[in-house]
């Protein structure tokens, strides 16, 4: 019996293998090449020359596209919110059936408000857009996108801490637009400042108030805003008639209230006809009577005086203020043979 390992061992040949590329990362494409062509440096060098500019082109058409659709959305959005500012909402239909001209400034600043946002939008999908694809084609190019991120981040935390009153500033900026708090022209009260709207941005708003100075308010520091110009306004007039009689006095006001109502220069402006409320408070020198009026906002300062003027002139024409004259008058007793005027000392009244 002879023994396995005294067997000679079979000599298999094996044929050499076909010389080809080093096709590491794509040996699919990179055979394809080299079967093809047969050429080993277009084959070896097909993964840089062919796939990588191939993905990159279709990562930026991809954010080219997505950007155009993105912004065709926010433009047909903006268009349909303009539209619908145009024709008018339900909710507006009553206000501007009495008042056609008092809307035209609202609509209009609403109208400036949407293509506002719709401008911020568009920005804001380009950068999330672009930001993507750079990150995309970075990762193509082969580079290591986790220190970039780690950096990124701790440069983000960085500006977070020394820029937070700008990103404050913006965020307010950017829910004021979306809450349409006020706009240009708008006549506002933010604390310590109060005046016109000129401009309104992200950032800062400027207002120019009574003076003629004009300020520039960060967003970030409004705490309150009162707004004088939208919707409609209520003016509240206090008129003193002393001790004559409430109805005597109201009666005269009732009627020049009543005719500025209906006058026509006035009549477009008044949302309600003026109303006499009556005794509003009493002081030492007697009743406070106190008128009201709805306008609208544009109109409210020019119906205001108009209004204080007609009721001055009614109570000068009914004798009234005559009477109040008369009740402030004080009595200065004769004077004495030694120049003395009485207990109130010299030249005083007593």
């Amino acid at each position: 019996m002879t023994s396995p390992l005294a067997m000679p061992l079979e000599q298999t040949p094996s044929p050499s293998p076909k010389p080809g590329p080093s096709c590491v990362k794509v040996s699919d494409v990179c055979q394809i090449v080299y079967e093809q062509t047969n050429v080993k440096w277009l084959a070896e060098s097909s993964y840089w020359v062919l796939v990588k500019p191939l993905s990159i082109l279709l990562i930026l058409v991809v954010a080219f596209l997505a950007r155009a659709i993105i912004h065709r959305a926010i433009d047909r959005l903006i268009k349909h919110t303009v539209s619908e500012n145009e024709q008018g909402g339900s909710l507006l239909r009553p206000l501007r059936n009495r008042l056609p001209n008092a809307l035209a400034l609202p609509i209009e600043r609403r109208n400036q408000r949407a293509r506002a946002l719709g401008s911020v939008l568009r920005s804001i999908a380009s950068a999330v857009v672009f930001t993507i694809a750079t990150m995309l084609v970075l990762g193509e190019v082969g580079l290591n996108l986790g220190p970039l991120l780690a950096s990124a981040g701790i440069a983000g935390l960085a500006i977070g801490f020394g820029a937070q009153n700008l990103v404050k500033d913006f965020i307010a900026g950017l829910f004021m637009l979306l809450e349409d708090q006020y706009g240009v022209g708008d006549v506002v009260d933010v604390g310590e400042t109060i005046g016109t709207v000129e401009a309104v941005g992200l950032r800062i708003t400027t207002i120019r108030d009574g003076a003629g100075v004009v300020w520039y308010v960060r967003n970030g520091e409004i705490i309150r805003v009162g707004n004088k110009s939208q919707g409609w306004a209520v003016i509240n007039i206090d008129v003193p008639v002393g001790f004559v009689s409430v109805d005597q006095a109201s009666a005269v006001l009732r009627d020049a209230a009543a005719a500025m109502a209906e006058d026509p220069d006035y009549a477009e402006d008044l949302i309600d006809p003026p109303t006499v409320l009556g005794v509003e408070q009493l002081t030492a020198d007697g009743a406070v009577v106190r008128t009201t009026v709805k306008t609208s906002t544009e109109a409210q300062w020019r119906v205001g005086r108009e209004l204080r003027r007609r009721l001055t002139e009614a109570l000068e024409r009914a004798g009234i203020t005559a009477q109040l004259t008369a009740a402030r008058m004080f009595i200065r007793p004769p004077a004495e043979p030694n120049g003395d005027t009485g207990t109130g000392g010299p030249g005083g009244p007593t």
